[in-house]
């Protein structure tokens, strides 16, 4: 369980197996930002969600074991490598590490953090390609700044997120691809043009 929460961003430190104040601190916010009854305590209704919008703990989640750094030197393998991504020029977008890399002919250029959406209003996942760009741009739905929208998949964009940056991964989008490293951002936006693959994957 601890290794679930660990993957959405509520746990963090150490998978224990221990149930105490960490874990019930986890669990209190996750039950407050679904509305469900806040008891720190995961009853069916809390753990059969988290198993909704989990996957199945890996080895290394289980033993602590440290992943490989998000950003390698050009040119090594150590990214989180899609094998869609391994041809032409794309923008390669990992559910599983929440990374974007950059990917020139199987070569990471460089990597940023990135948060999805929620349950509610999941980020697709599958191959995509840019379909326009704009720097200043305001959601029509909620309202909220999208700086250096990338569009995708309909109204699903990899953009800067003020949020993301101040807040981390206690939230999410509303399906866009968030960043909060808008150094890098600038440059990926002034790199990719329109008509560039994406690949959204676990």
């Amino acid at each position: 369980m601890q290794a679930r929460l660990k993957q959405i961003g509520w746990f963090s430190g150490d998978v224990t197996g221990y149930y105490g104040s960490r874990t019930t601190n986890a669990i209190s916010g996750f039950q407050a930002k679904r509305g469900f009854p806040v008891t720190g305590i995961a009853d069916q209704r809390t753990y059969e969600r988290l198993l909704s919008m989990t996957r199945p703990p890996t080895s290394d989640e289980l033993n602590n074991v440290k992943p490989k750094p998000a950003t390698p030197a050009a040119g090594t393998a150590t990214w989180d490598a899609d094998p869609r991504c391994m041809t032409g020029r794309v923008i390669c977008i990992s559910k599983a590490s929440r990374s974007l890399t950059w990917v020139i002919d199987g070569k990471a250029q460089y990597s940023m953090d990135v948060r999805f959406g929620s349950e509610a209003t999941p980020t697709r996942e599958g191959v995509f390609s840019i379909t326009w760009k704009k720097i200043d741009v305001i959601s029509n739905l909620y309202g909220s700044a999208m700086p250096y929208s990338m569009f995708f998949s309909g109204g699903q964009a990899i953009h800067y997120s003020a949020d993301f940056a101040a807040n981390g991964y206690n939230g999410s989008s509303h399906g866009c691809v968030n960043v909060r490293n808008m150094t890098l951002l600038k440059q990926l936006y002034n790199t990719a043009p329109v008509g560039t693959k994406v690949v959204v994957h676990w």
